[in-house]
């Protein structure tokens, strides 16, 4: 019997939050330069689900998930959030962020999300990073769990990540041949 190489490569997504879409629109130029061609964005969805952010970046806020074409090692995923923590310092003003990123990735059977910020359910990967599985799909669909954040629940969100989770699949079938 031939074995795969594990870990198989996985699909990097981020999410951006952000008040004004200029930032929004070097962010992406910046992350696309980094992380490869773009192969999936959403529209520009309303941010209401806390008001977390809105004294740092101000309101009304809005959120766009991307992924990226090329796939990736899960294990570069904390260089990234690192690189996207430096985004976010650049477009900072009076240390108040402009756009929040948070990178993670996909695969056929989960969402990842990374943070720096430990709590119960978050495994520590190096570096000042934490990740979480933020999602898992079983019996056709992605299912929470209960710490999944009340936006990640929605089936909005959930057909996005359906939506990329194919194009995953695509991808991956490329990659083993």
């Amino acid at each position: 019997m031939l074995y795969r190489n594990f870990p198989l490569p996985v699909k990097f997504i981020c999410s951006l939050i952000y008040h004004k879409e200029e930032v929004y629109q070097k962010t992406r130029a910046i992350l696309q330069k980094k992380f490869g061609k773009i192969d999936f964005e959403t529209n520009c969805l309303n941010f209401n689900f806390t008001h977390y952010y809105e004294k740092e970046m101000g309101a009304p806020l809005s959120r766009r998930f991307i992924s990226f074409a090329k796939l990736k090692r899960p294990d570069d995923l904390v260089s990234a959030k690192l690189f996207c923590m430096k985004i976010e310092k650049k477009f900072a003003k009076a240390n108040m962020r402009s756009v929040n990123i948070d990178p993670g990735y996909l695969n056929e059977a989960k969402l990842v999300l990374t943070t720096t910020k430990d709590y119960h359910h978050r495994i520590y990967v190096g570096r000042g990073i934490f990740e979480e599985v933020t999602l898992y799909y079983a019996k056709s669909d992605f299912r929470n769990f209960d710490t999944t954040y009340p936006d990640y629940r929605t089936v909005e969100y959930k057909n996005y990540f359906r939506t990329i989770r194919g194009k995953y699949r695509q991808d991956i079938k490329k990659h083993e041949k």
